[in-house]
């Protein structure tokens, strides 16, 4: 098994070594497997969950609290998937569907997480979009006054 130091994973994924750390003190990322000598070695899962991390911090603009309750629902979710993969086979039309259900629960928080965040951003833009209808006409009786062309 490919495993990595601190200092490749955090060029990997765009982080640094300190953040890395307090993300496993947090608990957002697993405790490492450690050498003879205590150093940390990743594994290409460890680098691809930092990845994650970063994108729904970045892309969702998640706080620290968030990202641990998406993590936490994304690791879940892993977890439902792989096991549904593992026992399909072997189990009855109704476990199946238990099992799907759970997925769709877990899918459904993570969602709603998406959905809030998304909901806060429309209001933000909602207010940004009225405050600039207010520059503009106030900019335009000002025109007015002054005589002078819209600019």
């Amino acid at each position: 098994m490919v495993t990595y130091k601190i200092d490749e994973v955090a060029k990997q994924s765009g982080l640094t070594k300190r953040t890395i750390r307090y993300y496993e003190e947090i608990g957002l990322l697993p405790s490492p497997q450690r050498s003879e000598g205590n150093i940390r070695l990743y594994t290409q899962e460890d680098v691809d969950l930092l990845k994650k991390i970063v994108s729904a911090k970045e892309v969702l603009g998640f706080s620290l609290q968030e990202l641990q309750r998406y993590m936490s629902a994304a690791e879940m979710l892993k977890g439902q998937r792989e096991e549904y993969r593992e026992r399909t086979d072997h189990l009855q039309p109704a476990e199946r569907r238990a099992m799907l259900v759970d997925m769709e629960i877990t899918l459904n928080e993570q969602l709603e997480m998406m959905e809030e965040k998304i909901n806060s951003i429309r209001m933000l833009q909602t207010e940004l979009e009225k405050l600039r209808a207010r520059v503009r006409e106030r900019k335009a009786l000002l025109d007015e006054e002054l005589g002078s062309e819209p600019s």
